[in-house]
């Protein structure tokens, strides 16, 4: 895996969180749907599943609220309940249609402790909060909207009754989408590829207008490697929403994963103009800097980003690489000392810092970091290709050849391309 894969799958997904202590909790809520003369078998499972799965997250923010932990993230019940969408998947034990109602029983099964490191991973992206947030309004904006329909449906005997229940179809249709939508969301997030484009490709059958729908499917394909349909669903997403932020960024990281930095660049910039409070966009930007080899432009970049965010431990490890590669080993690891403080379980920090550190010859301090990314991230193979690069300057043989074994069982081959990236002689 080259370097940029590295940095742009850090902005694409969220850091996986990790845990602190053990405390699974499991909520199950049941809901009945009175049909109207209008449903269908389809209608009525696609409202009682939004309106359980609404139930179940609104006891999970209830929960969770009362955790030190999330008060401390300052978020209101809405905002945690429409995080906590993004993060769950709902389950769904039993249900029943007898043409008349329809009942449904759900449960949602889930470790608070990485619940709750991942809200704190998302409240730190104002974008993906945005997403969750504009999701979950758009839904219950959705869910009223067919309530006021089914009112009118039950009362109406006009001659535009038609228009009405063709009206109420499409909008029960773009409720099933956004329900599919956040399935793939959740699956992209745990790295479940297909899973995720399955879902995704769902809420785009059920809703072609989808630009949501085309855009993260497009990152779903990223993270498979299938560079080409990605780069095809998100020229769609920007046919239908040429003003969709999201898209260019994705775009962007992906035409720099394919070698073509001018345009990675002008997508980028695509991005700023559109929203210049974007963190991303200036982060993502500075990492195409870093391959064009205008450092000064990278760090500019990573300034702003942190200006506008300065909560997204990403962009500091981004800033410290980029110090890194010009050997200012002193600020790369001030940077990924940052990095670590606002995340402490992201074990690519700890990597990096460890580069730092052999960096200025501080080989047992890397060592030490090196342990730390294992421990986080046990399939590392590169933590434990440099570990023994470290050991080596060290002399400790036998250390040396173990982690090499271990590296070359994990993935060797991301093990040399990250030596071979390093702008430091080993």
């Amino acid at each position: 895996m080259n370097r940029f894969v590295k940095f742009a799958v850090v902005l694409f997904l969220i850091i996986p969180p990790s845990i602190v202590y053990s405390a699974t909790k499991t909520f199950i809520k049941e809901y009945t749907y009175q049909a109207s003369e209008d449903d269908s078998r389809n209608s009525c499972r696609a409202i009682s599943l939004r309106e359980v799965k609404r139930l179940l997250l609104e006891e999970l923010g209830t929960y969770l609220e009362s955790v030190t932990e999330v008060q401390n993230f300052q978020l209101t019940k809405d905002q945690i309940t429409a995080l906590t969408a993004g993060i769950v998947q709902t389950e769904i034990l039993e249900e029943k249609w007898d043409g008349k109602a329809y009942w449904l029983k759900s449960k949602i099964h889930a470790d608070s402790n990485e619940v709750i490191k991942s809200i704190d991973n998302l409240r730190r992206d104002r974008q993906k909060m945005k997403e969750l947030e504009e999701v979950r309004q758009q839904t219950e904006e959705l869910l009223r909207e067919n309530e006021r329909l089914r009112k009118e449906l039950s009362e109406s005997k006009d001659k535009d009754r038609k228009e009405k229940v063709a009206v109420y179809n499409q909008q029960i249709k773009e409720l099933s989408a956004a329900e599919w939508w956040e399935k793939g969301y959740t699956s992209a997030r745990s790295g479940k590829w297909l899973d995720a484009i399955d879902s995704y490709s769902k809420a785009i059958e059920l809703n072609p207008q989808s630009v949501r729908g085309y855009c993260y499917r497009g990152s779903a394909y990223f993270g498979l490697g299938n560079y080409n349909q990605a780069m095809k669903d998100y020229d769609k997403a920007i046919e239908l929403d040429p003003k969709y932020t999201m898209t260019y960024i994705f775009r962007g990281l992906t035409y720099g994963q394919l070698g073509n930095y001018s345009q990675a660049i002008e997508d980028h910039n695509k991005a700023i103009l559109l929203d210049p409070k974007f963190a991303n966009a200036y982060s993502g930007r500075g990492l195409v800097y870093v391959y064009l080899g205008d450092y000064d432009q990278a760090i500019r970049d990573y300034d702003k980003a942190i200006e506008l965010n300065p909560k997204d431990a990403a962009s500091y490890s981004g800033r410290g690489f980029v110090y890194f590669k010009i050997k200012n080993f002193s600020q790369a690891l001030r940077d990924y000392d940052k990095a670590i403080e606002l995340n402490p379980k992201a074990a690519d920090a700890y990597l990096h810092r460890g580069t730092g550190y052999h960096g200025i010859g501080n080989y047992t301090q890397a060592i030490k970091d090196y342990n730390k990314a294992i421990d986080l991230d046990p399939k590392s193979g590169i933590a434990y290709f440099n570990r023994a690069l470290s050991y080596a300057r060290l002399m400790n043989e036998s250390q040396l050849l173990q982690d090499m074994k271990v590296a070359a069982r994990l993935d060797y081959k991301k093990a040399q391309d990250f030596l071979k990236e390093s702008s430091i002689s080993w």
